[in-house]
């Protein structure tokens, strides 16, 4: 028999304010990924798969650009700026490229859970094996940057409440595998608890290209719009998330659009460019006990 795991929600209060009485957090998020042995990213720039059991070899070679070329770019971009990133972070990565996980660290950006591989989702996983990819992406991410991680998001944001009631039981701090409010909120557990922090999805740079077919230009345009118009009608506390992937925008044609948008964010004084720990940590406090 599955057990049903249960918590109690906890959510702020309508009058929240982020610091400073500032209405808007913007996190820039890098998705840094790899790949299990025999197998390959899910979107390729073809445009159609190969039939069957068939690994594509291209959709296999884009993906793996991630890794070897386009997070540099994201990362020089973001530090030229002077502006810290969220890493979502698999634990392959933290396998084959330690120094620069561990650089990354060292210098301020933020270090995530991101299951073992981008293709090890929790809803394919028994208990056994939920429990191991949690375990060993800690593990693995510890030993390269020498700090475990408290945050967690899974690929396609797909852990359910007995996955996150394992984070927490593992001493994760936060998850953002939350798509059901705009604010924080403080899940509580029998006998632990996790902050769900959801992630904002309307600026992600893999459905934008991939599914809607849409352009680098479109993508900056729809960002500036929106904040533009957040800005002006001051009623909301929101967080915005800039989703950017390695092997999508992390190429030339598109790592321009994400350097646009962090120039203006940076140069906004009416927001809060923050993490998401950072986030737990200034809203953590106003749950009480």
């Amino acid at each position: 028999m599955t057990h049903v795991i249960s918590c109690e929600a906890e959510r702020l209060h309508n009058d929240f304010l982020w610091p400073d009485n500032k209405r808007l957090a913007v996190i820039f998020n890098v998705a840094y990924e790899m790949w299990t042995p025999g197998a390959c990213s899910s979107v390729n720039p073809m445009g159609n798969v190969l039939s069957g059991d068939a690994v594509d070899p291209n959709a296999d070679s884009y993906g793996r650009y991630n890794a070897n070329a386009g997070c540099s770019r994201l990362f020089d971009i973001a530090e030229r700026h002077g502006v810290a990133t969220s890493v979502f972070t698999s634990g392959l990565v933290a396998e084959h490229h330690p120094s620069t996980l561990r650089r990354l660290s060292e210098i301020g950006h933020e270090i995530i859970g991101h299951s073992y591989g981008q293709n090890v989702l929790f809803p394919y996983l028994n208990h056994q094996e939920k429990e191991d990819n949690i375990v060993t992406s800690t593990q693995l991410i510890e030993r390269a940057t020498g700090e475990r991680p408290y945050g967690w998001i899974s690929p396609r944001i797909t852990s359910d409440l007995e996955v996150q009631h394992r984070l927490s039981q593992h001493g994760y701090q936060w998850h953002g595998d939350a798509l059901d409010d705009d604010l924080p909120y403080l899940q509580r557990f029998s006998d632990s608890e996790i902050m769900a922090i959801p992630v904002t999805i309307d600026f992600n740079d893999l459905p934008h290209a991939m599914r809607f077919g849409r352009t680098p230009e479109q993508f900056v345009q729809m960002f500036l719009s929106t904040l533009d118009k957040l800005l002006a009608s001051d009623r909301e506390t929101l967080i915005l998330d800039v989703i950017v992937h390695g092997h999508c925008y992390g190429r030339p044609a598109g790592a321009w659009a994400f350097e646009e948008i962090v120039k203006r964010c940076s140069q906004e004084k009416n927001l809060w460019l923050t993490t998401r720990s950072q986030i737990f940590n200034y809203v953590r406090p106003l749950f009480g006990g």
